[in-house]
């Protein structure tokens, strides 16, 4: 059927134009003569307008946090969603490309080879894929209202539900009669597909209804196969569906280290869900021309590694990293890393060093833009860079000394840290307007303008904040190690420090974890010289990292379980950041801090398996 829609548009209150436009809608399979849906198109405008950003998505009914954009392109305006928010939003598959402009999709395909591509575009910080063609092509609708935008789409049927064996674990096939959106979530041991349809397929437990069951397909070996239409009812062990007005959860048993591959075909239209150990399929994606997304599988002996990493091209002059935080005033506090990255307005990130998760405090070296946000501990492993793309991985020390105006010097063991020793710890404003005591009869000494002006007594831990002078610092000595008499009120003093090796003072930005992994192309793990338990040294586990090739790129990886396995030593870390080309690297926080997000999404694993982080390494595109 023909469509006629009308829309008229004040420019900059001084006139009103009106056009009518009009569109051919090719209806689904299914609903050819029900089926009329508008797709209002809005009416250009003046070519100095800058994109429309927003970071919220109503997609039928339910709300996403999804960077999104508008902007116009000749006489009509384009509506994108951020890649790595289409990907997850709306079920559609990325394929690999080498053009940042251009992303190939795979989204309800006749076969596994068939693809299309859609229009790619940067617009600081994120890449937007043009869906505006797409979301019409299935009769779906756009609209933009303030910071939302609202997509609509035709309501979709799920006519029968089977499941199948492979050579390689399980597989569920979803029949709909049209395209559709899902969204996938995953955590350990189970798994849930979302899918925008509404069905009359039950599971066996509600056979008595007398409706359509869960069916199954016979098995076959060849994995390229979908099944037949012969089935029989079935309890499955497998999955459960839960249905909700027009949407409907496939609830998936997982097996150990196995998660969840889900695309799409046509004729007749299918959703299918793998799951396998070996989810994650091979990928590179140019995301920009200085950022290359890449999935692989890496083989390490008689194990596979599945491993996301992003390569990035840190000399140049569009490209920066900065350490971020949960906080940019202050160093308590923790977030997931998404939400850190989208506060930073970073287009990718990783985790980054350790912390303590009950006062959420930083353990190890943050230094961003010269300032010690957080000072090394332990001589542990950092990467230290600056502006111009020089690169530095090895261990760390550093040295502070407090000399008085009589000669005394006092050594300062700790500047703005969470790690808790006898001695004496500075704190600075870097580390926010207040200091909260760690331990038990603390004393606090106040420096402003290079003078003691204040002493004061905190007896009990976690009470009575004191404010930290804007020009000065507090110093604290615990387990009064150190006598107070020294420190006087009027007393002047000044502050020496150094780093060990000393060049590390010179890179303005440093990020500290450990153990380093790999140096000069040698593996050269050593937990216990950088103190590490036993315990750490000895787990396997999700692990991210961070290295430098030889060509100056950095990689920021991410690798959780193997293939029918639990996750990697730190020696089998170094040994996969050395086969993806490291000649220096340096282990980051994992378990379940273990995060790589790009384009305001996690790439990695699902957003409710990774735990709140306190910092880590954002990347800047600036174009």
């Amino acid at each position: 059927m023909r469509q006629v829609q009308l829309n008229s548009l004040s420019l900059y209150c001084l006139s009103l134009v009106s056009a009518l436009l009009i569109h051919w809608l090719i209806s689904g399979e299914y609903d050819k003569i029900t089926q009329h849906i508008f797709f209002p198109k809005p009416l250009p405008v003046e070519a100095s307008d800058g994109p429309q950003q927003g970071n919220e998505i109503y997609l039928n009914g339910k709300l996403f946090n999804i960077p999104w954009s508008k902007w116009s392109r000749g006489n009509s305006q384009r509506i994108g969603i951020s890649d790595t928010g289409v990907m997850n939003l709306l079920g559609i598959e990325l394929l690999s490309t080498n053009k940042p402009t251009l992303q190939p999709i795979r989204w309800f395909s006749t076969d596994s080879s068939q693809s299309f591509s859609i229009t790619a575009r940067f617009i600081e910080p994120y890449r937007y894929l043009d869906v505006t063609d797409l979301i019409e092509s299935v009769q779906g609708t756009l609209q933009v209202k303030d910071n939302l935008l609202e997509i609509t789409l035709p309501p979709a049927r799920i006519s029968g539900i089977r499941e199948g064996n492979q050579i390689w674990g399980k597989r569920i096939v979803v029949d709909v009669d049209r395209p559709t959106v899902w969204q996938v979530s995953q955590a350990k041991g189970k798994g849930v597909v979302t899918i925008s349809a509404h069905t009359n397929v039950f599971s066996s437990d509600q056979m008595s209804t007398g409706l359509s069951p869960i069916s199954e397909t016979w098995d076959d070996p060849d994995e390229d196969d979908l099944g037949s239409n012969i089935s029989r009812p079935i309890t499955s062990q497998l999955f459960s569906l839960e249905k909700n007005g027009q949407i409907t959860k496939v609830h998936i048993n997982l097996p150990t280290s196995h998660g969840l591959n889900v695309f799409s075909i046509a004729n007749p239209y299918r959703i299918v869900i793998d799951v396998r150990p070996d989810a994650r399929v091979p990928k590179q994606i140019s995301w920009t021309k200085d950022i290359i997304w890449r999935q692989q599988l890496v083989k390490l002996r008689k194990n596979i590694f599945p491993v996301n990493w992003l390569e990035i091209n840190a000399r140049s002059s569009q490209i920066s990293l900065k350490p971020i935080t949960t906080y940019p005033n202050r160093q308590e506090g923790t977030a997931p890393l998404v939400t850190i990255a989208k506060e930073w307005k970073a287009s990718a990130a990783i985790n980054g060093g350790f912390f303590n998760r009950n006062n959420k405090l930083p353990l190890g070296a943050i230094r961003s833009q010269a300032r010690w946000l957080s000072s090394p501990i332990l001589g542990r492993g950092v990467i230290a860079w600056n502006n111009q793309g020089q690169i530095k991985i090895g261990r760390l020390s550093f040295q502070e000394t407090l000399v008085t105006s009589k000669g005394q010097r006092i050594p300062i063991l700790f500047l703005n840290s969470g790690y808790v020793q006898a001695g004496m710890a500075r704190y600075t404003p870097e580390w926010g307007p207040k200091y909260v005591p760690m331990s038990d009869n603390e004393t606090i000494i106040f420096i402003q303008n290079g003078r003691v002006i204040d002493q004061k007594k905190a007896n009990e831990v976690g009470k009575n904040p004191f404010s930290i002078p804007a020009n000065g610092y507090l110093l604290i000595i615990r387990n009064s190690t150190i006598s107070a008499a020294a420190l006087q009120l009027g007393t002047k003093v000044q502050i020496e420090n150094t780093t060990a090796p000393t060049d590390f003072k010179t890179y303005p930005n440093i990020l500290g974890a450990g153990p380093v992994l790999i140096s000069n192309n040698h593996i050269v793990v050593d937990g216990a010289l950088e103190r590490f338990s036993k315990g750490f040294q000895q787990q396997k586990a999700s692990r991210s990292a961070i290295g430098v090739t030889n060509q100056g790129k950095i990689m920021l990886v991410a690798v959780h379980n193997r293939v029918r396995g639990r996750g990697a030593s730190l020696r089998e870390m170094a040994e996969i950041m050395q086969q993806l080309g490291a000649v220096n690297a340096l282990n980051l926080d994992g378990g379940s801090s273990t995060s790589l997000s790009l384009g305001g999404q996690l790439i990695d694993r699902s957003p409710i398996t990774a735990a709140r982080v306190h910092n880590g390494i954002g990347v800047f595109v600036n174009p």
